[in-house]
């Protein structure tokens, strides 16, 4: 990364002059804080305590003879508190609001693990908070909206656009540019504008920390692939980090398929050929954008992967090859998670089932001497609604039609 937040051609800063000081005050801020290694040691010590870290790296002894291929390992992020590897990034940022003596949060989530971490860090530091979230998405995700309120942020239903996550995002900022002073943005994923990526993949580095040390003392060696979901990209980079350096590790990306590749239902910016690139929500990367710029809408069964871009560190290593981008399609991932379920007993999130798509898909023509790590950034618990319409349960989508009704009113 350059000094001006480029990686390669990606990144930057595309924001409006009002925003431009309350920006260049976080750039300030996070680089004391990083520059500080009473910074680090406090963050470390408070994911120790509060946060469950460091999370276990699990032997899926069960999938890897069911696959009769490679040893097959999952980091257990779903076992970090609120469930996802959200938390990490939060915390930090949570931290460095302390720092900069601001008062109030806001906001962006899709599948809501990002709602529920943000709101979790509000109340342990006594922050007002502030969830921006789809309509789509709060219908469908109706047990973490639920968490949020109980945890005492308030939710904001987004009704404008599509209903999802972009739109949440373009809400958030609207409010940020409003309430500067006061109030600190706490941007979900490894996107917008610089410092974000930066400080995002920098929090969620603790999981490739973690993982790298306990995947050489448990089986003796690196892994041969390393397997990641991809929306905006935080959980891939956190993971992706400990292996970076180590040419021989690849690394795999995996994308929403949606409804297939060919059908245009999908989030693939970067496993189909239907992303391009530009500037959008602050930073340029490859989005899903129509020939004049236009964002396309996109589609997915996991709500946290329905985004039209992706972290431009993510685009600047596709452009260098170290990443491979891969697409799971939404019945392979719900098959993926009836398989991790009956196998394993663990019911892995929806975002985190297309990880394990993407390996399933290929762990069967791989060598039997392989070592696969899958990062399983979050637990399927908020998905218990959608799994259960697309399994056609019939009970669990009247009451999905109802709570969607009730928020429409």
């Amino acid at each position: 990364m350059d000094k001006t937040g480029y990686y390669g051609t990606f990144g930057g800063a595309f924001i409006p002059e009002i925003l431009s000081t309350t920006l260049e005050q976080l750039q300030l801020g996070f680089k004391e804080a990083k520059e500080d290694p009473a910074f680090w040691s406090t963050y470390q010590g408070l994911m120790s305590t509060y946060s469950c870290r460091p999370t276990p790296l699990t032997h899926a002894e069960n999938l890897s003879r069911h696959f009769g291929g490679p040893q097959i390992y999952l980091k257990r992020e779903d076992l970090n508190h609120t469930g996802a590897h959200k938390l990490n990034n939060v915390m930090g940022q949570g931290l460095l609001v302390q720092r900069m003596g601001k008062t109030r949060v806001i906001a962006e989530t899709g599948a809501g693990q990002h709602g529920v971490a943000t709101a979790t860090m509000a109340a342990k530091f006594g922050y007002s908070c502030t969830i921006y979230m789809g309509e789509v998405d709060v219908a469908r995700q109706r047990p973490n909206v639920f968490w949020m309120e109980q945890l005492g942020a308030t939710v904001v239903p987004v009704r404008d656009g599509a209903r999802i996550l972009k739109d949440a995002i373009n809400e958030a900022l609207r409010d940020w540019s409003t309430n500067m002073d006061t109030t600190h943005y706490v941007l979900g994923t490894a996107c917008g504008p610089h410092p974000y990526p930066e400080m995002v993949s920098y929090f969620q580095s603790i999981v490739g920390t973690e993982v790298r040390e306990q995947i050489l003392r448990q089986s003796g060696r690196a892994p041969t692939r390393v397997y990641a979901c991809v929306g905006g990209g935080s959980n891939a980079l956190g993971v992706f980090s400990g292996f970076l350096d180590d040419a021989e590790v690849e690394l795999v990306g995996v994308e929403a398929g949606g409804e297939g590749l060919e059908t245009h239902k999908h989030a693939a910016r970067l496993a189909s050929e239907h992303g391009s690139v530009g500037v959008a929500q602050g930073y340029k990367t490859y989005f899903l954008q129509d020939d004049d710029g236009q964002m396309l809408e996109t589609h997915s069964v996991a709500a946290g992967l329905d985004y039209i871009g992706v972290s431009p560190i993510l685009s600047a290593y596709h452009e260098e090859g170290r990443v491979r981008f891969e697409a799971a399609t939404d019945e392979e991932v719900l098959e993926a998670t009836r398989l991790v379920m009956r196998k394993e007993g663990i019911i892995p999130a929806l975002e985190s089932a297309h990880a394990l798509a993407g390996a399933f898909r290929e762990a069967p023509e791989m060598n039997g001497d392989g070592v696969v790590i899958i990062n399983l950034s979050g637990r399927g618990d908020k998905d218990i609604f959608t799994i259960a319409d697309a399994l056609g349960d019939t009970a669990w989508k009247s009451f999905i039609i109802t709570k969607a009704e009730e928020y429409r009113a």
